[in-house]
């Protein structure tokens, strides 16, 4: 029953990616995703209850498509992460399955009676696909999942450089589900297959509670409404900002003294007139506009200036506001949450991480010394 669960909440999220309109290439791609979860938990079903035997034509099908998992989850994460998938980028990773179907070749052409019994005794001369496969299983399992986590690392490390709130823009969630998909390689090292398809049920609930929940990956949203709209934000900040021929070219050289030296006036002029910090969703692109500046070359100033990169730069900022309008006697009657979201965070984590990196302190701490003080 547990099973079949799992089968029926994958055909239904696939359901629900397929009905989505204005998918993106990151949505195609968990559609085809999901899909092969859903068969390769249908195929197993189908197995443990000895009903392939009755169709022994379609032993061995089940065999070559757990190296899939791997590659489609990095392919998803490129796409979540504003990059783009090309056949010459995905044709590569699909080489290892490919050579696990024509190995099985021979065995696909056995009759019935022969792959029945080849089955029932364990793989009996076919012990050296076994080995092959269990040992490319392993390696791609683990080696897809710390490549995906490497890449999720890296893209939150650059958005950094472009948004002043990255809350919504970190693929957390990715990061979980690459450490899911590890786990269950892990387990399938030291376990059965019952209990390696139970995780991969788990796996599917894990996918759905967040994809409903908080990511809104199989609902489309009320603003999109054409393919341009539904575009990863991430992406389309990063193709004009992370990869122009600017960035190419971005070095220490890049900005003369006297330019920096005028951008960094224009910038210290600006932020405490206009509070620009206070915008909770400040990019370095429209920071960039007020200043009428590249957002490459603010990105340099304040790297060099402030030693800092634009997430932290405007975030400090908001923090020295914060203390600020805290410490204000006409202040006490607000909370320090309402505090912290005037100056622009919008959420609580976020607050006490940025102004103990400031502080050293947490608020509670920092205002009782600072009354201690007084």
């Amino acid at each position: 029953m547990f099973f079949i669960i799992g089968i029926c909440i994958a055909f239904f999220l696939e359901f629900l990616l397929l009905i989505k309109k204005n998918k993106s290439k990151a949505d195609k791609v968990l559609a085809i995703w999901l899909l092969l979860m859903a068969i390769h938990q249908a195929l197993f079903y189908h197995h443990i209850t000895g009903k392939t035997f009755e169709i022994p034509h379609m032993l061995g099908i089940l065999m070559p498509l757990p190296i899939l998992h791997g590659v489609l989850l990095y392919f998803y994460v490129l796409e979540a992460t504003g990059k783009k998938i090309t056949s010459k980028i995905s044709l590569p990773h699909l080489i290892p399955f490919c050579i696990l179907i024509l190995l099985l070749i021979p065995f696909f052409s056995l009759t019935g009676e022969e792959k029945i019994y080849i089955f029932r005794n364990e793989g009996i001369g076919y012990e050296w696909y076994l080995l092959i496969h269990q040992v490319s299983m392993i390696i791609s399992g683990i080696a897809y999942t710390v490549w995906t986590l490497l890449l999720i690392r890296k893209h939150q490390k650059n958005i950094q450089t472009t948004f002043s709130n990255t809350d919504k823009k970190e693929l957390q969630w990715l990061r979980y589900l690459s450490i899911g998909l590890g786990l269950i390689w892990v387990v399938a090292l030291f376990f059965d297959e019952q209990i390696i398809f139970s995780c991969i049920v788990v796996f599917v609930l894990f996918i759905g509670f967040f994809g409903i929940n908080q990511m809104n990956i199989f609902t489309t949203s009320p603003s999109s409404n054409s393919d341009n709209e539904n575009k990863n934000p991430i992406e389309k900040e990063q193709k004009t900002e992370l990869n122009s021929p600017e960035k190419k070219r971005y070095a220490k050289s890049g900005v003369n003294k006297e330019m920096a030296e005028e951008i960094y006036s224009k910038l210290n002029e600006l932020m405490p007139n206009k509070n620009l910090y206070k915008q909770e969703n400040l990019t370095l692109s429209e920071l960039a506009k007020q200043l009428n500046v590249h957002p490459n070359h603010l990105s340099q100033v304040i790297n060099e200036k402030e030693e800092k990169n634009f997430y932290n730069y405007i975030n400090s900022l908001r923090i020295k506001e914060f203390i600020r309008l805290a410490s204000q006697q006409k202040n006490e009657k607000f909370t320090l949450m309402s505090l912290a979201q005037d100056c622009g965070f919008n959420s609580k984590s976020t607050f006490n991480k940025h102004f103990k990196a400031y502080t050293q302190k947490t608020p509670s701490e920092f205002f009782r010394e600072q009354k201690t003080a007084v």
